[in-house]
């Protein structure tokens, strides 16, 4: 699109262009290309979802009590995350309240969700931007010990000997020349800033998160009957309980299945305070002492999020993270979300490989068109199957453009943070707690770790540390703790339901379609791991007669729109300088620190980029 400005961005995509793909390390297909200056500063980017998602045609004609086991599908790692959205949108078309103790249990299967999808995301997916690997074989583990025990006093496994038995495995499997998940990073680069101990102790907390994280997915499978894509119903959940029970396959929840959820709880609780906390300070800490404040874009002004996790379920007033909008920066003007206003949400096909009949207007989720438009613009160098370099001007993603009133935003922790702490500032009662964890890890990340570690010390406001790469990756380790916390009194609050003879489960008084009006629609939103997540349903005659779903990588992820507006991942590039274009380690970090999940946007296609096969719906 050669030189123009956008939302405070400078876009000249004359420089040396820089191509990645596929960006891996991610959930699905991803390409990016950036134009860096002769300073080796990024001056364009252009993301590319390289997949497309065909569910919604497959979903037409279909019951809409089984639209949760079709749409979970869309991704094998935010698991069950669109199948309590698309239950949500359900309930809501047809006016289905659930039982108390159902939201119980599906809160706190979410937050098992979020616990363990945020540290499988930063130990095992983002980590590695920030830790060089090979350089943790170089390592005192005496000192590594004594870093551990400043930063995580409480982390019971610290010693000296520990470090190194760690460090010999690590030899071992790097000898072997089998390296595995740490195959093909830019280990030696400069833009590692991390000392080896550091790195070391992050290496070590790898592997434990390793071991953790397929525990605390038993929760699921406990309330859900497996893991991933776990049991979801329309009208609550699929479990019965009852505490006298003899817990055999199949049998209802009893006390000894609740003591073993309780249990994981806590250990997520544990791993929070003690290992993921920490370490993300820690490392964000050095790399702030090292400049390295870059990758905000669009969270340090345009953020929006539709608020979860209620106090008191049907009270959004009650909300532990309440949503909004945030223009332009005015963290004082938090504006109202309403997914259902025509007006408010849109998609935008203008720069997508879709086709609308007029693309210079957006369409609301509820007349969405998913229609597939390949078509490749005349700046583009190579050819249909091989691309060398994408022409910006035209069509260049398989995703849409989703805009809030017109506006490209962000979404994900970062948001719902910055939001938080906004709400916070005006008196929310249910937000102080965000309020109270962003403010001490500022402090922490500013004096105290400095300290600790022999660094000067700095005065960086949460504003200013919050939007960027550093405050995205904090933000999810915030929320994880966050949700250990919030999950720990839904249990409690579910068993002194339960105590108090209240038992119910489900609510099936509609599930009779005879019961439903001729035509419904309705939306459900959640929290998704990776942002707002929302799905849109018409139903007619009983059955689904269109169904959308705007995924939280579909706003991040987002080509430019009619107006030229970029989207999350390609404004957050924007001027980052780059150490050696050779090897684009900030590129994979500052897009990394999102957690991209383009799975949400797969079709299959031939070589030459015709349809495959079409789905038939009976």
């Amino acid at each position: 699109m050669g030189a123009y400005e956008t939302q405070g961005f400078k876009m000249d995509n004359s420089g040396r262009r820089i191509v990645v793909d596929p960006v891996t390390r991610i959930e699905g297909h991803m390409r990016c290309e950036v134009n860096v200056d002769s300073n080796n500063v990024i001056r364009n980017a252009v993301s590319t979802g390289t997949m497309w998602r065909g569910l919604e045609v497959i979903l037409k004609g279909r019951d809409p009590r089984d639209a949760w086991a079709f749409v979970e599908r869309i991704c094998g790692v935010c698991t069950g995350c669109h199948a309590l959205t698309s239950v949500r949108a359900v309930e809501d078309a047809l006016g289905i309240t659930i039982p108390k103790n159902a939201y119980l249990i599906r809160e706190i299967m979410a937050k098992t969700l979020q616990v363990h999808d945020h540290a499988v995301h930063f130990y095992h997916l983002h980590a590695l931007d920030w830790v060089d690997v090979v350089s943790a074989l170089k390592a005192d583990p005496r000192k590594t010990s004594e870093l551990q025990q400043t930063v995580s006093p409480s982390h019971p496994l610290s010693s000296p000997g520990y470090f190194r038995d760690i460090q010999n495995r690590l030899k071992k499997f790097v000898e072997s020349g089998q390296l595995g998940p740490f195959m093909n990073g830019y280990w030696g680069s400069k833009a590692y800033v991390l000392p080896p101990e550091a790195n070391l102790m992050a290496v070590t907390h790898y592997l434990e998160a390793l071991d953790l994280q397929k525990e605390w997915v038993k929760v699921h499978t406990i309330f859900g009957g497996k893991n991933p894509h776990p049991n979801y119903l329309v009208g609550g959940v699929p479990c019965a309980i009852n505490l006298d029970g003899t817990g055999a396959a199949g049998a209802p929840i009893n006390m000894e299945r609740l003591n073993f959820v309780e249990a994981r709880i806590r250990e997520m609780i544990e791993f929070n305070n003690n290992v993921y906390i920490p370490d993300v300070l820690a490392i964000g800490t050095l790399y702030k002492q090292a400049g390295w404040l870059h990758g905000g874009g669009l969270s340090a002004t345009n953020v929006m999020d539709y608020g979860t996790y209620e106090k008191v379920m049907g009270q959004a007033a009650t909300q532990q993270l309440p949503g909004g909008a945030i223009i332009g920066g005015h963290w004082d003007e938090i504006l109202p979300v309403d997914p259902r206003d025509p007006e408010q949400v849109q998609e935008f096909v203008a720069h997508s490989w879709y086709k609308y009949a007029d693309e210079t207007k957006g369409l609301h989720p509820w007349d969405g068109v998913t229609e597939p438009n390949y078509q490749l613009g005349a700046g583009t160098k190579g050819t249909r199957t091989h691309i060398q370099e994408l022409d910006e001007s035209a069509k260049y993603s398989w995703i849409k453009s989703p805009r809030w009133r017109g506006h490209a935003v962000e979404v994900g922790p970062l948001s719902r943070y910055i939001l938080g702490y906004a709400h916070a500032l005006k008196g929310h009662k249910y937000s102080q707690r965000v309020k109270e964890q962003v403010e001490s890890s500022a402090r922490i990340i500013n004096t105290d770790f400095p300290k600790a570690l022999g660094l000067p010390t700095t005065a960086y406001t949460a504003k200013q540390l919050l939007p960027t790469t550093i405050g995205r990756t904090l933000a999810r380790a915030l929320e994880s703790q966050y949700c250990g916390e919030m999950m720990l009194a839904d249990y409690q609050e579910l068993i002194g339901n339960i105590k108090a003879g209240d038992t119910a489960t489900a609510n099936v008084e509609k599930w009779d379609p005879a019961t439903w009006p001729k035509e419904a629609k309705g939306v459900g939103t959640v929290a998704a791991p990776r942002g707002a997540l929302g799905h849109w349903i018409r139903i007619k005659d009983g059955r689904i007669e269109n169904y959308q779903c705007v995924v939280p990588t579909t706003w991040n992820g987002s080509p430019r729109d009619t107006k030229g507006q970029i989207g999350a991942f390609e404004a957050s590039l924007m001027n980052t300088p780059m150490v050696n274009p050779e090897q684009p380690v900030e590129i994979l970090r500052t897009l990394h620190s999102f957690d991209p999940c383009l799975a949400c946007s797969t079709h299959v296609m031939s070589p030459d980029g015709q349809e495959l096969t079409t789905v038939k719906v009976r």
